[in-house]
């Protein structure tokens, strides 16, 4: 089963309720299925803001457009009250969430608002447990769990989403968070960047096109028959197309340390002539299965989603 191309963008004025109807009037008119936030709190920048509350005054200036965190920090919140803004969200947006999920990794950020970072075994053990509580709220409105982490007896939420199954996507890089995507969610992200597990400091240990195929075999290896319904993603952290493009792989490759064909082979970097990056998303789907592409340019993809998305 070949899925067609789809794009996203992450990244928006979210503290500026007028600009960010404008933009996301404006990324919808140029062919993007989706806008995500982000579920940071790092002292400072547009990254503090609600990850669900912006997204709904850019659902109220669209009519398209679906909308997420990229990804919320399970360590942050609680599955039922996350259940509940989700099927809110859902609600109130007329059926346009999908809900990405992530593990959390960033020591600062929990010491700043005074929540625990678990060692990372117990993380993803809470994170796999708070994907089986959150699809069960929201598929059926009720859940009991007697996890290591987590224990909920629900027979009513009380909010029901509009759509029948809010997709879920999972963001990450280690075996476990892949094996709980390829068994649960509906959407896997592949990322490049990877974290120290003490310090949750990233590194681009996840961007050579071997650490991919390797993540790749095993979502194939656990997703077994639910693989071809799998849908797989990519987060581009950079997207430049057209003129400039040798000037910045040689930036980008300087700043990661590498050589700069890991920009041309990675996922995580589209850069190059309108042609070579179709080439390259084509060729990500036919060796990945990558078919939705997540950037923070949209100037710069723009021709391609007009070129791509859909097909």
């Amino acid at each position: 089963m070949r899925h067609p191309f789809r794009f996203g963008i992450q990244t928006g004025p979210f503290d500026n309720p007028p600009a960010l109807r404008e933009f996301a009037t404006k990324i919808e008119d140029l062919g993007f299925a989706e806008l995500f936030s982000s579920d940071h709190i790092n002292g400072g920048g547009l990254n503090n803001v609600d990850p669900f509350l912006p997204l709904l005054v850019a659902a109220e200036a669209t009519s398209t457009l679906r909308f997420g965190p990229l990804v919320l920090n399970n360590e942050f919140h609680n599955p039922a009250l996350l259940a509940r803004t989700a099927a809110s969200f859902d609600l109130l947006s007329d059926g346009r969430l999908i809900l990405g999920m992530g593990t959390g990794y960033a020591q600062p950020e929990h010491d700043a608002v005074d929540i625990p970072l678990r060692p990372p075994r117990d993380r993803v053990t809470r994170f796999g447990e708070s994907i089986d509580a959150l699809r069960s709220l929201l598929d059926t409105g009720s859940a009991s769990c007697a996890g290591e982490h987590i224990t909920l007896s629900i027979e009513g939420l009380g909010v029901r989403p509009v759509q029948n199954q809010v997709p879920i996507l999972v963001g990450g890089h280690g075996r476990r968070v892949v094996s709980i995507a390829a068994e649960k969610a509906d959407i896997f992200q592949f990322t490049g960047l990877t974290h120290d597990p003490i310090t949750g400091a990233p590194s681009a240990g996840g961007f050579a096109r071997t650490a991919v195929a390797k993540r790749h075999g095993w979502l194939q290896d656990v997703a077994g028959d639910r693989y071809p319904r799998l849908e797989l993603s990519t987060l581009v952290q950079r997207t430049h197309v057209g003129a400039g493009g040798r000037e910045v792989r040689e930036e980008i490759a300087a700043r990661l340390n590498a050589e700069p064909s890991l920009v041309d082979e990675t996922p995580f970097f589209l850069v190059g002539s309108k042609t070579q990056v179709i080439e390259k998303i084509h060729a990500l789907r036919d060796d990945f299965g990558i078919h939705h592409i997540v950037s923070r340019d949209p100037d710069d993809l723009a021709p391609i989603v007009a070129a791509l998305a859909g097909n």
